[in-house]
């Protein structure tokens, strides 16, 4: 197998000595998050999906859901003090994060953004994410995804 293309997620966490497993879906076809789940043989709870919201002060928060669940605003509200919270405009992704709708990782964005994950994430040795690109995705513990962002705990889905 060829060496993986390295995206700026994986080069983050190198250079932060974190150890990873890398998967690629890029030739599956898979496009919602249950998709991808598939198309890698894993428990779609096992797999996360990184969500960009702003609430009603302005600022934005980023929230992690296993792929089959829905985030569930006025929980996401709460778990980060906001009065509400809505998902941004899709045409907002990049220039906030500098990633794109289905490629999108809580890791490497142009700024850190208060980020909270599902309870569920505690329930696995490790999970998987987005690399930062559509078709890549890396999978390490909750611990370890602490040690490089900040990552809140709680219960966010629907």
């Amino acid at each position: 197998m060829a060496k993986p293309e390295k995206t700026n997620v994986m080069r983050i966490l190198d250079g932060a000595k974190i150890p990873y497993k890398y998967h690629n879906y890029v030739t599956s076809g898979a496009v919602s998050a249950t998709d991808l789940a598939a198309a890698l043989g894993e428990d779609p709870a096992h797999v996360f999906k990184t969500l960009v919201t702003v609430g009603k002060s302005g600022a934005h928060y980023v929230f992690m859901v296993p792929a089959a669940e829905e985030l569930n605003l006025k929980k996401a509200a709460a778990a980060v003090g906001e009065k509400s919270i809505e998902m941004i405009k899709s045409k907002e992704l990049l220039p906030l994060t500098g990633y794109i709708h289905g490629g999108c990782s809580p890791i490497g964005m142009k700024k850190l953004f208060k980020t909270t994950i599902h309870i569920t994430a505690s329930d696995f040795a490790t999970i998987l994410f987005s690399a930062g690109k559509i078709g890549h995705q890396v999978e390490l513990s909750l611990s370890d995804l602490q040690k490089v962002i900040p990552v809140a705990i709680s219960d966010i889905i629907v």
